[in-house]
């Protein structure tokens, strides 16, 4: 049984002006400017430049004397079709001699499957084995690696491909891959990787006595090897030092990613980054600024609002297509001034908060010592700033800052605080970097272990327990001691 009745609730909802300034808040320099060209495309009453002066007539801003002379933008040429016919849009400005599709040669070079597709099609097989041949090569990835079983293979074959296989004609055929440039493509694990490029050294005549040991030592000390047993292995094969450090030498110059080395021109790994702040230092004093891309100047275009400014002047004389049109404006102009008063805002927290950290880490950015950062939280700007948390971590989320010791990530300023036996406060950032200087410093035959790095910082003042010292080491990616021992 349906029943109406009235009820009072008191919720809390965002504006869409709030939403708008939340998600700009978000958005890194070099995303902004993109941000603000897709508004100015949709929206014909914002653009850029300086906002003119308030002061001045709306006639007069809108014309110079210079432009007098122009006819005036009126609601008549707005909402006429003034659609161009496309045969005067057509321009040819060619001669009969003149070549109008001149082709631009590209160069470019040869990526990774291409060459391995490119080894396959020179070896002559018939058409089933090549069919087998492709399709394994479909399986190799980025690295070089075959991770999928040749069991898995011959069923997806047979499912997908409507193609009968077995396991040794697969084996086959990738024997055949194996024997590819770069040598160890095709392997299914690093072992078989390595001892494929030895056994291609071999081949190649390459004969001694540290590359036969370096093999024997990967074919039957392999799990030995990876954990840096290497007493074990000198041990059992009753080896000198200087016998095992050759050996091992000619392992650890094998290519453990035979693909991830190759050179793919099409593939760019560098990334730029447009830094959201400058911290210059002019005569001793810190200058903190915007970057200039990260704030534009926009205004309303005063075009738009003299028509709307007309528009409401003949309000009783208005047609229902002129009601129409000034609507269209009136939202238009009203989307354009919560843009541009998002943007404002969005500036004016952002210079907010940098600042609030620029004083929290003064030491710091004077200096430059990473020794001098001191334990910084987001409830700590937000304290200093009175914004909410949330704002404070959205204006740390993919920002920069550029200094004059490199370009940092303000999320590089939070870190967590300890306390000394002193009772002195001290940032988590300052003891990975001892913790790090003492990994640099020790020596690589033997190793500092978890304990000894906590009886170090111990002896600094640094009250540390091991497991809190193995944290630090893995978000430093410091291996354990077993694996950072060399020969």
């Amino acid at each position: 049984m349906l029943k109406q009745r009235l009820q009072q609730k008191l919720l809390q909802k965002l504006s869409p002006q709030q939403i708008q300034l939340i998600k700009l808040l978000e958005v890194p320099t070099i995303q902004l400017e993109q941000r603000i060209k897709k508004e100015i495309e949709e929206n014909p009453v914002l653009e850029e430049g300086q906002e003119l002066d308030s002061d001045t007539p709306v006639d007069e801003q809108a014309e110079s004397p210079d432009e007098a002379e122009h006819e005036e933008f009126s609601l008549e040429d707005y909402m006429e079709d003034d659609d161009i016919p496309n045969y005067r849009l057509n321009a040819r400005n060619y001669s009969k001699d003149e070549d109008k599709n001149v082709d631009i040669p590209f160069s470019g070079g040869v990526s990774f499957r291409e060459s391995l597709d490119s080894q396959l099609g020179y070896r002559k097989l018939e058409d089933h084995k090549q069919a087998l041949g492709y399709y394994i090569l479909g399986n190799i990835d980025d690295d070089g690696y075959l991770r999928r079983e040749l069991e898995n293979i011959v069923d997806d074959l047979a499912f997908s491909m409507n193609i009968m296989t077995s396991e040794e004609e697969l084996l086959g055929i990738l024997s055949i891959i194996q024997d590819f440039d770069p040598a160890g493509v095709g392997a299914r694990n690093l072992k078989e990787c390595l001892l494929i490029q030895i056994n291609r050294i071999i081949e190649e005549g390459k004969n001694g006595e540290s590359l036969i040991l370096a093999k024997k030592i990967l074919d039957d000390f392999f799990e030995e090897f990876t954990k840096k047993h290497y007493d074990k292995i000198q041990s059992r094969l009753d080896l000198k030092d200087d016998q095992l450090k050759l050996a091992i030498d000619i392992i650890l110059h094998l290519n453990p990613k035979p693909g991830g080395s190759y050179s793919d021109p099409m593939v760019k790994s560098t990334q730029h980054i447009i830094p959201d702040f400058l911290l210059e230092e002019n005569e001793g004093e810190l200058e903190l600024s915007l970057n200039s891309k990260n704030a534009p100047d926009l205004r309303i275009n005063q075009t738009y609002a003299n028509m709307l400014m007309n528009l409401n002047l003949e309000r009783k004389k208005q047609s229902k297509e002129q009601k129409e049109a000034a609507t269209f404006v009136r939202q238009r102009m009203d989307s354009a001034k919560w843009f541009i008063d998002a943007i404002q805002q969005r500036q004016h927290t952002l210079i907010l908060t940098m600042n609030a950290i620029l004083q929290y880490q003064l030491k710091y950015f004077k200096e430059g010592d990473e020794t001098k950062l001191r334990p910084m939280i987001l409830k700590d700007i937000a304290e200093r700033t009175g914004l909410d948390i949330s704002t404070i971590s959205r204006v740390a989320n993919s920002k920069f800052i550029q200094t004059n010791f490199g370009i940092f990530p303000l999320k590089y300023f939070f870190s967590e605080g300890l306390q000394t036996d002193s009772g002195e406060e001290v940032s988590t950032r300052e003891i990975k970097k001892i913790l790090q200087e003492c990994v640099e410093a020790e020596n690589k035959l033997k190793p500092l272990t978890d304990d000894k790095l906590a009886e170090i910082l111990k002896d600094k003042g640094y009250l540390i327990a091991r497991r809190t010292i193995a944290k630090y080491r893995e978000q430093l990616n410091i291996p354990v001691a077993r694996l950072r021992k060399e020969l």
